[in-house]
C-alpha cells in the first residue's frame, strides 16, 4: 500500500522584504508620517479594519504608539501577524508595516 505523498506547508502569501528591497522600504517610510495611532482602546477589531484598509491603499503604512509604549515591542509584530504584513522596522514609538497590493494582472 502506497501512503499518499504529503503535501507541502501552505507557502507565507509574501516573502520578508529583504537586502535592497528592506532599505528601500526604509527610505519610503522615511518621509512618511503615522497614518494611525493605537490609542487606549489598544488592538481593537476597528482599529485592525482600519489598518487592513490603510495596507490595501498604501502598501507601506506608520503606526504610531500613543498608548501601550511599554508594549510595543510585542505589539508590533502582532500587528503584523494579524494583518498579514511584514514588520519592516520599529523605531521609538513608531512601527513600519509593508503589505504589497496582490498582483491583479490576468
Amino acid at each position: 500500500m502506497n501512503p499518499e505523498p504529503e503535501s507541502p506547508p501552505p507557502a507565507p502569501e509574501t516573502e520578508r522584504p529583504r537586502g535592497a528591497q528592506l532599505r528601500a522600504l526604509k527610505a519610503r517610510a522615511q518621509r512618511l508620517e503615522p497614518v494611525l495611532k493605537i490609542g487606549k482602546a489598544g488592538l481593537s477589531p476597528a482599529f485592525l479594519a482600519a489598518l487592513d484598509e490603510a495596507l490595501a491603499q498604501h502598501e507601506l503604512v506608520k503606526v504610531k504608539f500613543a498608548e501601550f509604549k511599554a508594549q510595543k515591542k510585542t505589539l508590533a509584530p502582532e500587528l503584523a501577524a494579524r494583518t498579514g504584513s511584514h514588520l519592516v522596522q520599529r523605531v521609538g514609538n513608531v512601527a513600519v508595516l509593508y503589505r504589497p497590493r496582490p498582483d491583479t494582472t490576468d
